[in-house]
């Protein structure tokens, strides 16, 4: 195949695995029953004036399989960690010792097991129909550069049928990583 077709698709795969890797990010933000550090990744402190990420402010640890703690670097930040958390809304309540916040993670119902199952086949379809508008795309720049006749009908169509199978991969791996997070949030 020619340079320019390539080019096309290494472009093609690389915002597919984009999509990919930012389902995985999104969904590691769901909760399921277990304490995860990720669940406190959107947690914005306001430390001294300025929303600071949780993360820059403290230590995140998961000692137990439904429970967190949280450290923070600079014990006069205690209180506004715990403001933050509990602001967040993330259905937590966390504990101060005047050292650490524990962070108890209740039981998911059976009700909202199915909302968070909801989601994340809502958040998957979202990141396929991204993976699907970067196939539209590629193929529309393939069949451009073959009407202005910078690469022949050949090395069009391996190149659309490259960009589909790329696609199908893509896809396929979306799936199974949100088949594993929906059996994550299911598991009791």
């Amino acid at each position: 195949m020619s340079e320019e077709v390539d080019l096309v698709l290494s472009d093609c795969k690389e915002q597919m695995e984009k999509s990919v890797e930012n389902f995985q990010d999104e969904a590691s933000r769901i909760r399921t029953g277990r304490a995860n550090p990720a669940l406190l990744d959107s947690v914005q402190v306001d430390y001294y004036g300025a929303a600071t990420p949780l993360q820059k402010l403290a230590t995140i640890g998961v000692p137990e399989p439904r429970l967190m703690t949280v450290q923070p670097f600079d014990a006069g930040s205690l209180a506004d960690i715990e403001r933050a958390i509990l602001k967040a809304d993330l259905g937590f309540t966390p504990n101060n010792d005047g050292k650490l916040i524990r962070i108890p993670v209740p039981e998911l119902t059976e009700e909202r097991r199915r909302e968070l199952v909801k989601q994340v086949k809502k958040i998957s379809e979202s990141h396929k129909q991204s993976v699907r508008g970067h196939r539209r795309d590629s193929i529309a720049m393939l069949k451009e550069m073959e009407k202005a006749k910078e690469v022949d009908e050949d090395a069009s169509r391996r190149g659309q049928k490259t960009v589909q199978d790329l696609t199908d991969r893509h896809c396929a791996r979306i799936d199974e990583l949100s088949d594993a997070k929906e059996q994550e949030i299911m598991t009791v």
